[in-house]
C-alpha cells in the first residue's frame, strides 16, 4: 500500500519527521552553510502558485543559513527530457533535479553521475531516511542504492466537467467498464461536445491510455514478463488486444481538432476553456486546468468530477490497479552537502504538509498526510491507498530508449497510422535492441 492511513502510527513518527532535517544539518556541520554557495535546483513546475510556496520554503531555507543561495532553475517537460542527458555531463549540471523514477532514473544512475544518497540518508541512524514512506524509498533504490530523494506521489485518472456531462446526459459513476467509457464518448460526440482534450503534441500523454490499457488487459504478470524478457514479451495477446482497444477509441475521433500538435499546457487549457468534457491526466490537473485555461480561472472545483480508468471486461488486471509516479528528487555527484541539507528541509513534514494543503502534491514524508484537503486530491490518495499495482509510467519505467517507442506508438496506434501488431513489436523491437 503507498499511502499509509494509521493515524496513530503517522503521529509517533511526526517527531522523527521533524528530527530528521534537524539531525542532517547537525551531520554537515554548521560551518558548511556559512560558505558562499549556490545549490542550483532544476524543476519542471509550470503552475506560478505552486513555484511561489517554493520559492517561500527556499527564503526560509536561506534565511536560516546565511551564505547559501536556492537558484531555481526551470525547463519546460520536453527540453528537460531532451536538454537533461547532455546537461548533466556538463559544468552547468544543476545540484538537484526532478525525476520520475523508473529506468530513466536508474539509467542516469549507471552513468556515474548521480550521487548514491544511501550512506547520507541513513546516517545517525536512518534519521532521515525513515521520515519517508518505505515504499516510496524502495521505488526509488536501485541495486540497495537510493538514487533520489522522494518527494510524492500520484495516480493518472479522468477529470470530467460536470455541466457538460449533464448536458450530454452521461453519468459518470456508471462508467465502470472500457465499454461502457466507449459508449460514453460516443454519446458526449452525438450531444456535439468533445469528448477529450489531447496533448498528442507530445505524445507521452496518449501513452497513458496504451499503459492504462495493457494493465487492465495483461495484468501485473504480463507487464512484468514482457519488461523482463519473459514469454511473448510486448507480443502478447493481451498487449495487442490493448492496441486494438485503444485503436477503437482513436476511430471514434474523440480529441480536438489538431491533437496531434496539441502540448500538454494547451490540452489542459482545452480542459479549463471548457471545450472538452474530459482530460486524462494528474492527480493536480484540477489546479493545472486553472493555469493553463484563457481566462486563468478555468473551470470551478465544484465542476469537475474524476473516476478511474474502467475496468475491462475479462482482462486480468484489477480495477484498483493504478498507473502515476513517484516523484523524487535526483542528486548530481558533484552537489554540494548544502544540497542535501536543503533537500532534507524541502521535504520535511511541516514543508510537505503545506505543500499538500496547496493541492500540490500527495506527500510520501510521514506524518504529512493530513494537509490533503482537496476533494480531488483526495481522492487520488484515497485511490493509492487501495491500489493493488501501482505501475510507475511505462515511459519511465522502461527507459528513455523504450519509453520514446512506448510514446510513438501510442499516437500511431490511436490516430489510425500503425496497426496494434506493429505498435507492439516495435516495442518489443526496442527493448531487445536496449538489452545488447
Amino acid at each position: 500500500m503507498f499511502y499509509e492511513r494509521r493515524a496513530k502510527a503517522l503521529r509517533r513518527t511526526r517527531v522523527a519527521a521533524i528530527a530528521a532535517a534537524t539531525g542532517l544539518a547537525m551531520l554537515l556541520g554548521a560551518g558548511s552553510a556559512a560558505a558562499e554557495t549556490v545549490v542550483k535546483w532544476l524543476h519542471l513546475e509550470l503552475d506560478p502558485n505552486y513555484v511561489a510556496i517554493w520559492r517561500k520554503i527556499a527564503d526560509q531555507y536561506e534565511a536560516q543559513h546565511p551564505g547559501v543561495k536556492i537558484e531555481m532553475q526551470f525547463l519546460a517537460n520536453e527540453a528537460f527530457k531532451a536538454k537533461l542527458p547532455t546537461l548533466l555531463q556538463s559544468n552547468d549540471a544543476p545540484d538537484f533535479f526532478y525525476t520520475w523514477g523508473g529506468g530513466v532514473l536508474k539509467q542516469q544512475e549507471e552513468t556515474g553521475t548521480l550521487m548514491d544518497l544511501t550512506s547520507a540518508m541513513n546516517a545517525k541512524d536512518g534519521a532521515w531516511v525513515k521520515t519517508y514512506n518505505p515504499a516510496a524509498i524502495k521505488g526509488l533504490t536501485f541495486d540497495d542504492k537510493i538514487s533520489a530523494v522522494p518527494f510524492k506521489l500520484g495516480t493518472v485518472s479522468f477529470f470530467y466537467n460536470k455541466a457538460l456531462f449533464a448536458k450530454a446526459g452521461v453519468d459518470a459513476s456508471a462508467i465502470k467498464t472500457w465499454d461502457d467509457y466507449l459508449a460514453a464518448v460516443k454519446k458526449i460526440k452525438d450531444a456535439g461536445i468533445v469528448p477529450i482534450a489531447g496533448g498528442g503534441g507530445e505524445k507521452w500523454p496518449i501513452h497513458f491510455y496504451w499503459s492504462y490499457l495493457v494493465m487492465r488487459d495483461g495484468g501485473q504478470k504480463v507487464f512484468t514478463d514482457a519488461k523482463n524478457g519473459q514469454g511473448n514479451g510486448f507480443n502478447d495477446t493481451a498487449i495487442i488486444k490493448a492496441g486494438e482497444q485503444l485503436a477503437e477509441l482513436g476511430k471514434l475521433e474523440p480529441f480536438q481538432p489538431g491533437y496531434l500538435g496539441t502540448t500538454w499546457p494547451q490540452a489542459l487549457g482545452v480542459f479549463g476553456d471548457g471545450k472538452a468534457a474530459m482530460i486524462l491526466g494528474f492527480e493536480n490537473t484540477a489546479a493545472n486546468q486553472r493555469t493553463n485555461a484563457g481566462d486563468g480561472k478555468g473551470l470551478a472545483n465544484d465542476n469537475i468530477g474524476r473516476f478511474a480508468f474502467p475496468a475491462v471486461t475479462g482482462g486480468a488486471g484489477l480495477a484498483t490497479d493504478t498507473l502515476g509516479g513517484l516523484n523524487g528528487w535526483a542528486v548530481t555527484k558533484k552537489a554540494p552537502p548544502e544540497a542535501l541539507d536543503f533537500l532534507a528541509y524541502l521535504t520535511n513534514a511541516e514543508n510537505e504538509r503545506t505543500m499538500a494543503q496547496a493541492g500540490m502534491i500527495i506527500p510520501v514524508t510521514i506524518g504529512s498526510e493530513d494537509g490533503v484537503k482537496s476533494p480531488l486530491m483526495h481522492a487520488s490518495a484515497e485511490q493509492l491507498a487501495h491500489s493493488t499495482w501501482h505501475q510507475n509510467f511505462f515511459d519511465q519505467d522502461l527507459g528513455p530508449s523504450v519509453g520514446r517507442v512506448v510514446n510513438d506508438i501510442s499516437v500511431g496506434i490511436v490516430s489510425g497510422q500503425m496497426t496494434p501488431k506493429d505498435g507492439a513489436q516495435q516495442v518489443q523491437d526496442a527493448f531487445e535492441q536496449d538489452q545488447l
